[in-house]
């Protein structure tokens, strides 16, 4: 047997697909997939969503979850294969020599339970070291991973602490059993960009002082190369590329890794202000109802005709927040908002149908911002209806004028949300405002939730539409890639003020405040070392301070 930690062979995963009016069919989802990993290093699974990732490092844990099993192959973990010690060596291996970090932690802790019982409790279950044994390195890995008073730390609820906290702390969780293998699963996609390099580090840094050997998985590429030795390159669960991170990264060898690699290189020019703004929102503040405290702080920005304002920032800087009042959701407290030249009334229900018809929004989720028992004809065909009055024949012929605006054709109007990919559904989303024939659409964080490849599609999109429509876009982001691919003009908010504001050339421009430089600084980039430079260059600052 190989003396590699962990080694899968010809691996293949199963699962029931449900078609439409059919029975139910056993279908494939991994193809023969085989690696080996050392102990002490690193492989990077990266794909699209539905690539087999996910699925590929539960293996790892013998375990396939939603009704998926593992049908062929082995997975063998330091010289067994642990697919034929039956259930109760599946129940030793997990949570002791391999353990898992899941993609939010939120949903992973229990919320009744402080963090220290819950971050030992594998650790003393599987008898690898006593309670105290496992506290003592508990607080050892809090301060490891950067985490505020380690002593305490584990005194307190998961509620009691920020999401960049928690996933550290799920991290510590993990390596508290002191396992051989840690599945790392999209451990940092769902933070902020600030918040993602602070785990980032600590991640690597864990990994790096405790010589854990893991499965890095997640769909950007960046991340990856800051801390995997090797990456696979998954589609649809085929093995496409496979080698050391430096040739996936600077030589990839296959064309759908190439265009991973090259993924958000939209050049955008930016365009010059027309003399007139669509939207000035003016000296703007906003409280929520039933608080004494406002969240927005006197924000001015403009938006003019045909161009594209992001509004950027972490979690909580108030960009969420201030879509709400434009769209007349959260009236202000202070300020007012003009827009087509006219005062919007503060509240929606005091404002007419044409300012509905020509602010339009989408929304960041698709899933849960259409009806699934309505066609995509019957969505997008809602505003015309609603707006125009229209019916029958003329209304279906420019649903599917709207369909080819969107590149998805007229074959998709009787299909249902649950038959369209991701990037599907926010084409619907974005046909659904483009039907009101709107001067404005707020594009609220549209591509966040999508794989790269995808979010660069639609993206492309957006930007032909506004070409050819000349729709003006509030578009909120905390990804600065985003940013730089479509804004004319950015405004960065923090703690509900506008911090920076301008045309982009000048707001990506330095002299930069801090915040913006901590923003800036904080998009990983496709290149080898750069994390390390990064922290390198925080901490000469911090010691500088």
């Amino acid at each position: 047997m190989s003396d590699a930690m962990l080694e899968m062979r010809d691996l293949r995963i199963g699962a029931t697909a449900y078609p439409p009016g059919e029975p139910p069919q056993d279908i494939e989802i991994v193809h023969g997939i085989s690696f080996t990993l050392q102990k002490g290093k690193v492989l990077g699974l990266i794909g699209e969503s539905g690539a087999g990732k996910s699925t590929i490092g539960l293996a790892a844990l013998g375990y396939g979850r939603g009704g998926v099993k593992i049908t062929g192959g082995e997975v063998w973990i330091n010289g067994r294969d642990i697919l034929k010690g039956g259930l109760r060596g599946l129940r030793k291996l997990r949570g002791a020599e391999v353990t898992y970090v899941a993609q939010s932690a939120a949903a992973a802790f229990n919320p009744a339970k402080k963090l220290m019982e819950q971050v030992i409790e594998a650790a003393v279950h599987h008898n690898r070291c006593s309670k105290s044994e496992a506290e003592a390195r508990a607080v050892e890995l809090f301060a490891k991973l950067g985490l505020p008073d380690p002593e305490t730390f584990g005194n307190r609820y998961p509620h009691q602490v920020s999401g960049g906290q928690l996933q550290r702390a799920m991290t510590a969780l993990a390596l508290c059993p002191q396992p051989d293998l840690v599945v790392f699963d999209e451990p940092t996609t769902a933070l902020d960009v600030t918040t993602q390099i602070e785990v980032l580090a600590a991640i690597k840094e864990a990994i790096r002082d405790t010589g854990v050997a893991a499965l890095y998985i997640t769909h950007d590429l960046a991340v990856v190369a800051q801390v995997s030795d090797d990456i696979m390159v998954l589609r649809d669960g085929d093995k496409v590329e496979y080698g050391p991170t430096d040739q996936i990264i600077n030589a990839p060898q296959e064309d759908y890794t190439r265009a991973l690699v090259s993924v958000r290189s939209i050049n955008h020019e930016e365009k010059s202000p027309t003399p007139d703004p669509v939207l000035r929102v003016s000296g703007i503040s906003a409280r929520y109802k039933g608080t004494s405290f406002d969240v927005l702080h006197d924000i001015s920005v403009d938006l003019h005709p045909g161009q594209t304002l992001a509004v950027v920032g972490e979690s909580g800087s108030g960009k969420s927040t201030l879509a709400r009042v434009i769209t007349g959701l959260l009236p202000p407290s202070k300020g007012e908002i003009e827009f087509s030249g006219r005062t919007l009334s503060p509240a929606l229900e005091g404002r007419p149908r044409e300012d509905l018809r020509e602010l339009q929004m989408i929304y960041q989720m698709a899933d849960v911002a259409m009806n699934p028992r309505q066609t995509v004809g019957t969505i997008i065909g809602r505003p015309l209806e609603f707006y125009f009055n229209m019916r029958g024949a003329e209304k279906r012929q420019r649903i599917k004028e709207l369909l080819e605006e969107i590149e998805m054709g007229d074959g998709f109007l009787d299909r249902y949300p649950a038959e369209l990919s991701g990037g599907q559904k926010q084409r619907v989303c974005i046909a659904r405002a483009l039907a009101a024939k709107p001067k404005m659409i707020i594009c609220d964080e549209v591509t966040s939730a999508l794989d790269p490849l995808v979010a660069d599609g639609i993206l492309k999109l957006l930007l032909n539409l506004q070409k050819i429509e000349g729709v003006a876009y509030l578009f909120i982001t905390h990804d600065l890639a985003t940013v730089r691919a479509i804004a004319d003009s950015i405004a960065v908010m923090h703690r509900g003020k506008v911090v920076r504001y301008g045309p982009k050339s000048q707001v990506l421009s330095p002299p930069f405040d801090d915040y913006t430089d901590l923003l800036l600084s904080s998009v990983p980039e496709m290149k080898l070392g750069w994390l390390e430079e990064v922290i390198a260059h925080r901490k000469m600052e911090s010691a500088g301070n």
